[in-house]
């Protein structure tokens, strides 16, 4: 109750959702492609089962939020003449998500550029619980850097010292994760159909994914002090570079299909004329 007259829980919840939602733009757009290639009927599903498991995942981790601190600490070192490395287990299920999800979005682009999707159709049927499995995969990666984010946002110190105490911080995360779900559900449907009625949003979205998943191996060897040739360690990508090309990249895109629609009106008229004028020729002659 304290928490609710607090204006600062307010500000870190309204805060939190909105990065939450940011932070889910690449899930929703896997879950796009993914679904894409299921039955009609069983792509709501999918996009369901997926956001679901979205949720619970990150809350089960926000429960164990000690434990996945404890991921931190190094579990064995390498040292070569090429880099050394302090591996811990969050940077192996970051950097092992990265590397799926370029596995997956290379795979897909390859797919489409030689026009083999026509043939995995008639398998559709068989791939709702291939997809459920691929979907959980990258949702346990998205939910760790997703906790991880929300862990250094919310401070957990108690309310004397400035912040919301153990108990409240993991309320507002939890509250914040089960908002952005229930909003990106909500957008799940249009945003899946948008992607799969234009193909050159596909391409942009699988893009996107390469993206992210260089950006999460940067990451994953960031946390694991990967240090190549005794340099520097190996710094992440912001966050904030790489949806600010993602966005952009969407403005243009959008831009362009007004384009291509403002034309279409226009060519069908010139149809029209050129059809109208080959009957009256017919006619006359």
């Amino acid at each position: 109750m304290e928490l609710l007259s607090n204006p600062d829980a307010w500000i870190a919840l309204l805060t939190l959702t909105f990065l939450e939602i940011i932070l889910g733009i690449d899930n929703i757009v896997f879950l796009s492609i993914v679904s894409g290639k299921l039955k009609p009927e069983d792509q709501p599903k999918a996009r369901r089962i997926g956001l679901l498991l979205a949720m619970g995942f990150r809350i089960i981790l926000l429960f164990g939020i000690t434990w996945v601190l404890s991921l931190q600490d190094t579990l064995f070192e390498i040292h070569l003449t090429i880099f050394d490395a302090y591996i811990n287990g969050q940077s192996l299920i970051i950097f092992g998500g990265g590397l799926f999800l370029l596995y997956k979005s290379v795979t897909e682009i390859h797919h489409k550029l030689e026009g083999e999707e026509d043939s995995e159709k008639g398998k559709a049927s068989n791939t709702l619980s291939s997809a459920i499995i691929q979907i959980s995969l990258l949702n346990l990666v998205f939910s760790f850097d997703s906790i991880l984010t929300a862990v250094g946002l919310i401070s957990m110190k108690e309310p004397a010292q400035g912040g919301f105490g153990y108990e409240g911080a993991l309320g507002i995360m939890i509250l914040s994760i089960v908002i952005s779900v229930v909003i990106m559900m909500i957008f799940a449907g249009p945003v899946s159909k948008f992607v799969n009625n234009h193909p050159t949003i596909q391409i942009l979205g699988l893009s996107f994914l390469i993206l992210i998943g260089v950006m999460l191996l940067a990451e994953g060897s960031h946390l694991a002090h990967f240090k190549f040739l005794g340099g520097e360690e190996v710094n992440s990508i912001p966050k904030g570079y790489l949806y600010f090309s993602i966005f952009f990249s969407l403005f243009v895109e959008f831009l362009n299909l007004k384009m291509k629609k403002s034309k279409n009106p226009v060519k069908l008229h010139n149809n029209k004329i050129s059809d109208k004028n080959l009957e009256d020729s017919d006619l006359m002659n």
